[in-house]
C-alpha cells in the first residue's frame, strides 16, 4: 500500500505543478529575423542544450499582477514589443539565433508603486527575473468638497508634502499629484455642487490625476467668471498636509456675500433653541467630535468669514453670550471671546442648528444638505451623512409632535 500511496502523492503533485504552469501566460518575444552569423556559432554544438534548446524567462513581481512592458533590443534597436501581466513566461529565440548584445528590457509598473526596469541578456543563463516594486512616497489619505454661496473648494489630504500641478482645460480643470497613490478610503463618487459636476480620480503609473468637470455655464480662466486659487498648509494634529483648490468668482462674489449677510441677520432665537435645539444636540451626538472640530475650526478657507459671522450671530440671538456644553459662555460682543468660542465650535450650543438655517436661506433645497455636509462633516460620505441628518430631523419632529 505504501508504494501505491507514494505514486498517488507524486501524481497529485505533478498535476498541481502542471496546473500552476498552465495558469501562467506565455508571451512570444522572438524577432522576425535571426542575428547574423558569428564565429562563436561554430562552437555552439559543444553545448547543444544551452545554445539550441528552448529559451524562456519567467518574470514575477512583488506585489503581483504588475503590468510589464517587454522590449526585445538588438544593437540598440527595438525589434519587438509585447505587454503582459505578471507572472508571465517570456519565450525568446534560441541562443544560437541571438546576437551577443541582444537583450530583453522589462519595465514593470503598478498603480501606487514606483516603476522599475531591468535588462537581461538573451545569451545569458538567467532563467527568471523577480522585480520588487516600492510603494510611492506619498499617498492621498482623504479628500473633501465644500460649496457655499457661489464658491467651492476641493481639499486633498496627503501623507507627505505634495507636488501638485493644476491645469485648466475646456470644461473644467485637473489636479495632478506627482508620485502619489490614492488611498483605499478615498472616493469621489457623488461629489457634486452648482460649481462641480463630476470628480474622477485616475492612477497613471506614479502620478494621481484628479479630473474635475464643471457644469454647463461654469468655466475657469483669466477672463472666465471663475478663477482657480490654490493654497497649501499642514495639519499638525493629524500629521497630514492639506492642499486646496478653490473656485472663486471673478468679482469676488459680492452679491453672494450680501445675500449671506442678510440670511444671517434674519436668523432668530427660535432657529437655535427649543425643538431646533433637539436637532442640534442629536446631530452633534451622531458626528465625530474631533472631525466636527476640524471642520468648523478656522483653517484659512473661504468659509472662515461665514463661520465667524455665524458664531457671532449665535451669540446675538442667545442673549449676547455663546454657551458651551460644559456650562461656560463667551461674550459675542468681544472679539477676543468670540475668537475663543470659534476655537471650540463643536461645543457651541445651537451652532449646528444655526448653520442649518443659514444654509437653507442661501442654497436651493436640492443643495442644502450637501452644503451643510461640506461645512460640518466634509470627511463623511454622503450616504452616511444623510442617515445622520435623518436621525437628527426625526428627533426634532418628535419634539414638535410632543408639543
Amino acid at each position: 500500500m505504501r508504494p501505491a500511496r507514494l505514486l498517488l502523492v507524486a501524481a497529485l503533485a505533478l498535476g498541481g505543478a502542471l496546473a500552476a504552469s498552465a495558469a501562467v501566460e506565455t508571451v512570444r518575444l522572438v524577432p522576425d529575423e535571426r542575428a547574423g552569423f558569428r564565429a562563436r556559432n561554430l562552437f555552439a554544438f559543444l553545448r547543444p542544450e544551452h545554445n539550441y534548446g528552448a529559451r524562456y524567462i519567467d518574470v514575477t513581481t512583488t506585489p503581483p499582477n504588475a503590468i510589464l512592458d517587454l522590449f526585445y533590443v538588438r544593437s540598440n534597436f527595438q525589434k519587438r514589443y509585447e505587454q503582459a501581466s505578471a507572472p508571465v513566461r517570456v519565450e525568446l529565440p534560441k541562443r544560437s539565433e541571438a546576437g551577443p548584445r541582444d537583450a530583453v528590457n522589462i519595465r514593470a509598473f503598478l498603480d501606487g508603486h514606483r516603476a522599475r526596469e531591468v535588462s537581461v541578456r538573451v545569451t545569458s543563463s538567467q532563467r527568471s527575473v523577480h522585480i520588487d516594486l516600492d510603494p510611492l512616497p506619498n499617498r492621498l489619505d482623504g479628500a473633501a468638497h465644500t460649496y457655499l454661496a457661489g464658491r467651492a473648494a476641493l481639499t486633498f489630504l496627503t501623507k507627505e508634502t505634495p507636488t501638485v500641478r493644476v491645469q485648466e482645460q475646456e470644461g473644467g480643470f485637473r489636479v495632478i499629484l506627482s508620485e502619489t497613490a490614492i488611498g483605499p478610503d478615498v472616493d469621489f463618487e457623488g461629489v457634486r455642487s452648482p460649481l462641480v459636476d463630476q470628480v474622477e480620480a485616475l492612477q497613471l503609473a506614479e502620478d494621481l490625476l484628479v479630473r474635475v468637470k464643471l457644469p454647463k455655464g461654469v468655466s475657469v480662466g483669466r477672463s472666465a467668471p471663475w478663477q482657480l486659487r490654490s493654497r497649501q498648509a499642514r495639519d499638525e494634529l493629524r500629521n497630514v498636509y492639506v492642499y486646496s483648490v478653490e473656485l472663486v468668482p471673478l468679482d469676488g462674489g459680492a452679491a453672494a456675500v450680501a445675500q449671506a449677510r442678510g440670511a444671517l441677520a434674519s436668523i432668530t432665537a427660535a432657529d437655535v433653541a427649543g425643538c431646533a435645539g433637539r436637532f442640534d444636540a442629536r446631530l452633534r451626538e451622531r458626528l465625530d467630535a474631533a472631525a466636527l472640530s476640524r471642520a468648523l475650526a478656522p483653517r484659512g478657507s473661504f468659509t472662515d468669514p461665514y463661520l465667524r459671522a455665524a458664531m457671532k450671530r449665535l451669540g446675538e440671538v442667545s442673549g449676547g453670550r455663546i454657551a458651551l456644553l460644559d456650562g461656560s459662555s463667551f461674550d459675542a460682543g468681544s472679539s477676543i471671546e468670540l475668537a475663543a468660542a470659534q476655537s471650540q465650535p463643536a461645543e457651541a450650543v445651537g451652532y449646528l442648528a444655526l448653520l442649518r438655517t443659514f444654509v437653507a436661506k442661501v442654497e436651493t433645497p436640492e443643495q442644502q444638505r450637501a452644503t451643510l455636509r461640506g461645512l460640518v462633516a466634509p470627511e463623511l460620505d454622503p450616504a452616511r451623512f444623510d442617515a445622520v441628518m435623518e436621525d437628527a430631523e426625526r428627533a426634532e419632529r418628535q419634539c414638535l409632535g410632543a408639543r
